[in-house]
């Protein structure tokens, strides 16, 4: 594996008292694969991973938590008692690795009776960084200290209690001391890594348009993050500081607000148009894909293409509509588009029309609303249709469901920040940082053979450093004989 620590990972998760687990402390490799029986902790595990890195991208606490089933509540350890005044909660951390050395995170949260995060210690370089503590529980603050290592030693000012110390005090901290200047890179390599993840759960019946309303945009991470964006309103300022100095602000949030147009949300609701993008960006990393889905599926795969979906027309019929509308000319390279669409075909040698490195879909590279649409049947937009050779086209919507999970998680590794609907620290060039999948129930529908393959395919694209990858799985085998894959068994 190629373990560049110029750029920033989590290198372990802490449960210290987080719904079944206590005590727990996971090493995160750049593969990991989290095993167990039903009730193990795995899911706990990625949804505690998933609150420090909503938090780390500036959202507030009810928000980073919001998604949790039962609410603040159920990520209290079961048996905790409350204490005099009624409090109950948890406590979750991490390592973040990169330039500044190990950086280490810790969060005490109070869940009851009001949600506030009442602790948070960041430690790095042997010195600590960042403590805050509440200490007047009337107050919607924390009192928080920062090394200065100047004239004073510390410095002493208040911080909201729902939002991460550690994202806001590039806003706090003036750099012009080295003990500023190494809280401001710590604080920095933290929320670059925590920014850096991307909540992955592709859902069959979204994409095929049978399951109710479209998901939201992004709905796990700040784009999760996922991550869809940071808070709104009171976030704003905490937003430009979730990160580093002079980060995104109120436009950013008007962009997510507008549910990443173009990028490939969490449930993969949009796949045709992301894919419609993608295919032409890329032809190499296209027929990587394809090669993939090859395998994958059952019966042959000559190639993978996004053809106009067309109102009222749905399944094999509008898959012929699009193969019309390119016609002979699509076959034979002279760059046929339909509805703005380019209807190329894309082999797994990687080969396509003249035409079609030049013609960009309607969605193209901004995502405009046309394409970005193709979920449910009848829906104007594009969808993908398989090219089966001799047995013609089939769209992607009629494939099992694994099939499908399979082919929304290898465009997901194939793929990065710029396609996918997540927010990543802008000011850090993407040299520096490393993409974090998180894929709870990873096999999930698939058969072992389509498994394994999956976490083939993220070895090779781990072992480039630039992806890392956290899943849960319930057959470990799936890993056995492939090279630098981490698995870790929980509830053991």
């Amino acid at each position: 594996m190629n373990s560049d620590s110029e750029r920033p990972a989590v290198t372990e998760l802490r449960l210290s008292a987080f719904k079944a687990h206590r005590g727990v402390v996971l090493p995160l490799g750049p593969l990991t694969l989290l095993s167990g029986g039903s009730g193990s902790g795995k899911s706990s595990a990625l949804q505690a991973y998933e609150i420090l890195a909503r938090l780390g991208s500036g959202q507030s606490l009810a928000r980073a938590v919001r998604d949790v089933a039962g609410g603040p509540s159920a990520c209290v350890p079961a048996g905790a008692r409350p204490d005099d005044q009624g409090r109950r909660g948890f406590r979750i951390g991490c390592t973040v690795s990169g330039p500044v050395g190990p950086v280490s995170l810790d969060l005490a949260v109070q869940a009851e009776p009001e949600l506030r995060i009442v602790g948070e210690r960041l430690t790095g370089g042997g010195e600590t960084l960042l403590t805050t503590a509440l200490t007047d529980p009337d107050r919607p603050a924390v009192q928080a200290a920062w090394h200065t290592a100047g004239a004073t030693p510390v410095t002493r000012a208040p911080l909201p209690d729902d939002r991460l110390g550690t994202s806001l005090l590039p806003l706090r901290v003036a750099g012009k001391t080295a003990g500023q200047r190494l809280v401001l890179a710590a604080a920095e390599q933290v929320v670059v890594a925590l920014r850096s993840a991307f909540v992955c759960d592709p859902r069959p019946e979204v994409m095929r348009g049978t399951g109710g309303a479209r998901a939201a945009g992004g709905a796990g991470l700040p784009g999760a993050t996922g991550a869809t964006g940071s808070a709104g309103g009171a976030g704003g300022s905490a937003g430009r500081g979730s990160g580093v100095r002079g980060g995104r602000g109120k436009g950013a949030g008007k962009a997510r607000e507008g549910h990443d147009e173009g990028r490939l949300r969490s449930s993969c609701d949009n796949l045709p148009a992301v894919l419609a993008r993608t295919s032409q960006e890329c032809a190499r990393r296209h027929a990587v894909l394809v090669a993939a889905v090859r395998e994958a599926c059952v019966g042959p795969v000559d190639g993978l293409r996004a053809v106009p979906r067309q109102a009222g027309v749905t399944g094999a019929g509008a898959a012929g509509s699009g193969a019309r509308e390119a016609g002979a000319t699509g076959a034979t390279g002279s760059g046929a588009t339909g509805a703005g669409v380019t209807a190329s075909r894309m082999t797994a040698s990687g080969a396509t029309g003249t035409g079609a490195a030049a013609a960009v879909p309607a969605a193209g590279r901004g995502g405009a609303a046309g394409a970005q649409s193709g979920g449910g049947p009848g829906e104007a937009g594009v969808q993908v249709v398989l090219d089966r050779g001799v047995l013609g086209e089939m769209p992607v919507e009629q494939l099992g469901d694994g099939e499908l999970r399979f082919l929304a998680l290898a465009l997901v590794l194939l793929t990065g920040p710029g396609v996918l609907a997540m927010d990543p620290a802008g000011e850090i060039p993407s040299a520096h940082q490393q993409m974090t999948v998180m894929a709870d129930g990873m096999d999930r529908c698939m058969d072992r053979r389509q498994a394994r393959e999956l976490v083939s395919l993220a070895v090779r694209m781990a072992e480039r450093g630039h992806v890392r990858l956290l899943g849960t799985v319930r057959d470990p085998s799936v890993a056995e004989g492939l090279p630098g894959v981490q698995v870790l068994h929980l509830g053991a």
